[in-house]
């Protein structure tokens, strides 16, 4: 049993100012993405890793690059073959300038060159919209059921045993899919809190009816304008009038829950975020900048919650971070302890922000292949960094010198808080800050999804209706 492994995993905001190109992707060929499935010696299969294709959430995926990637996939798919089976690590929100559902159009290529005996099994990431072209192409699906995401590698391998199974027992699964008229973000959709905790945890009731193999529910991404952006159902199995009846109960239980999701923590402006927590009576509060999260497809390079905390003259804050390459070079050549004058950020995402005319003192300066700065403005200690990049972590914050719960302030460019940042905070708020990732939708200035759409359209009535492949 011969099974090849690959994939193409970018989340793309349509909204962003910037393009993903070659130098935002990283292309691990060959045993250099093993490790993302650690289970693999527990199946008797002859596993080949062909090409896996990765970047930081961002913009659209510039449409020479994709097609790159898509190549060399397919050349190696056919230079390695016959395969038994396909695994795809995917992701499922990838834009490519031009083209609408770049996974529709991936796997049906991948299907094109396999042919139809062979079966094709995919992992997904919650917060992708599947298509049905996608559906179609597919065999197995299995997406997170978790966000902030804490099971992906069991996802990836039930996924892979799902297809082993399959293989192994001479069955080809059936699909049943429900596209659910919603589009929300993921922070107001997250499993941590109710609803997102109990509509999900009600999948895994689904996975125990005879018939199912696996049932999946997808929340989608909201800031990518086109006509797939929606959430989802597809529930995988041998029997189609069981899977036609769980997918549209689990579409009708996510629309019956669709008014209930909220934020999980206290909202508000940037100005109101920096009251509340500079009323907090806990030492450090954490405020997430959610429009300008790079994990969602933010620029991370708005300098607006930086310039209202100068401006309020805020004595004790942090921010993690700001992208500005010329900020990083200028640091470096004035050195550590140097004063210096910045125009920061504002340059990847020009349309949400100009650049914001700063003078602080160089605290620390790392140097790596995205060098990262600290620099004080202020009352202000900032990160900036060559790239863009996430602070997940609280020791990431400390291997630049800076303790973040010693301030009463920590800017973190992120969503929710990730479980790490979580269990650090004392309090935690989440400022609804402009940005390419706007979590505020209904100021979204959408023109290509389709209508209606909830919340866009709060009055409109759904009732689901499944569509059955084989």
């Amino acid at each position: 049993m011969r099974i090849a492994i690959g994939g193409l995993s970018n989340e793309s905001c349509t909204f962003s100012p910037l393009l993903a190109g070659q130098d935002d992707f990283t292309l691990y060929r060959g045993d250099s993405f093993l490790d993302r499935y650690p289970f693999l010696s527990q199946f008797n299969a002859e596993f080949v890793p062909l090409l896996w294709a990765r970047a930081l959430p961002g913009g659209s995926v510039e449409s020479s690059l994709y097609s790159q990637i898509r190549e060399e996939f397919i050349t190696l798919l056919r230079d390695n073959g016959p395969f038994d089976g396909v695994y795809l690590d995917m992701h499922g929100a990838t834009h490519v300038e031009g083209m609408d559902d770049a996974e529709g159009d991936l796997i049906a290529t991948i299907r094109q060159v396999v042919g139809s005996d062979c079966l094709i099994s995919g992992s997904f990431d919650l917060h992708g919209n599947i298509s049905r072209r996608v559906v179609e192409q597919i065999n197995i699906m299995s997406a997170y059921r978790t966000a902030p995401h804490i099971d992906a590698v069991e996802t990836r391998q039930k996924a892979l045993s799902l297809l082993v199974h399959c293989l192994q027992n001479s069955l080809r699964p059936m699909r049943a899919w429900v596209q659910i008229p919603v589009v929300l973000p993921g922070e107001r959709t997250s499993t941590e809190w109710e609803p997102g905790k109990n509509v999900y945890a009600s999948l895994a009731k689904s996975d125990t009816i005879p018939g199912v193999l696996d049932a999946s529910l997808w929340v989608g991404y909201v800031w990518a304008d086109e006509p797939r952006a929606s959430a989802s159902a597809v529930v995988t199995g041998t029997d189609a009038e069981v899977i036609q009846r769980e997918a549209a109960r689990i579409g009708q239980r996510y629309w019956d829950a669709r008014t209930g999701f909220n934020f999980g923590v206290k909202t508000g402006s940037i100005d109101e975020c920096v009251t509340w927590a500079l009323a907090a009576p806990e030492p450090s509060v954490f405020i997430s900048d959610s429009g300008d999260n790079p994990t969602a497809g933010g620029a991370g390079d708005v300098p607006l919650f930086l310039g209202r905390l100068i401006a309020r003259e805020v004595e004790s804050a942090v921010v993690a971070s700001i992208a500005d390459a010329e900020a990083v070079a200028i640091c470096q050549a004035a050195g550590v302890g140097a004063e210096v004058s910045l125009s920061l950020g504002g340059k990847l995402d020009p349309i949400t922000s100009p650049p914001l005319p700063v003078t602080g003192h160089v605290l620390n300066i790392v140097p790596s292949q995205n060098t990262e700065v600290v620099a004080q403005i202020g009352g202000v200690k900032v990160i900036i960094t060559r790239r863009r990049r996430p602070y997940h972590f609280i020791a990431h914050m400390q291997q630049l010198g800076i303790e973040p719960l010693e301030h009463k302030i920590v800017v973190v460019k992120i969503g929710y808080l990730e479980p790490d940042l979580n269990r650090a905070a004392p309090y935690a708020l989440l400022a609804l800050s402009p940005g390419p990732v706007d979590q505020a939708i209904e100021r979204i200035p959408f023109k290509r999804i389709q209508r209606p759409k909830y919340p866009l359209d709060k009055d409109m009535t759904w009732m689901p209706e499944p569509v059955i492949f084989s």
